[in-house]
């Protein structure tokens, strides 16, 4: 079972649906269509709109492809999947962007995630207290991170974040 994340309300996952009569599409099936409906971010990038509901689309987008499609083990694609969560968050709430891009690459032993908008304003990793209801976006990707960073492009930005994925 998920655990809800910011932005994603009482709403099932579309990949743990379970189908209630027989010949209702599977969750694989159900998982696909995710991809073809908004786009497959392991083949280009997948642009979302500046909404707070889209963190839930790249969630699922997210967590489609870490699971069905490159069956990685649960606890690294929760995490990667949070990180998607917050690195998109940042994206919506702080850049004034339109849309933003989503793209997520596999390479021997290690994931990537990228998520792009075209403002050139840096994230800024900053302290936080445990007693913090905010602002702890950057430090959850660095903490359950291997490695991230962010890419200045001539229109913008690209954050990113990479983990290992040695299954």
């Amino acid at each position: 079972m998920m655990v809800a994340m910011a932005g994603q309300g009482e709403v099932a996952s579309v990949t743990e649906r379970v189908p209630e009569v027989p010949g209702e599409p599977t969750n694989d099936d159900l998982a696909n269509s995710v991809l073809d409906l908004v786009g497959d971010p392991t083949i280009d990038e997948v642009r979302l709109p500046n909404r707070p509901e889209s963190a839930r689309c790249a969630r699922e987008l997210a967590r489609t492809v870490l699971e069905s499609h490159w069956s990685l083990p649960g606890a690294l694609t929760d995490d990667a999947v949070l990180l998607v969560s917050e690195l998109v968050g940042n994206a919506v709430r702080h850049t004034g962007a339109h849309v933003f891009g989503l793209q997520m690459m596999r390479r021997r032993g290690w994931i990537r995630v990228e998520v792009r908008d075209p403002s050139r304003g840096l994230p800024c990793l900053l302290p936080v207290d445990g007693l913090d209801t905010s602002g702890r976006g950057l430090f959850l990707v660095d903490t359950l991170s291997d490695r991230w960073g962010v890419d200045l492009l001539p229109r913008g930005k690209t954050t990113w974040f990479e983990m290992r994925a040695n299954v």
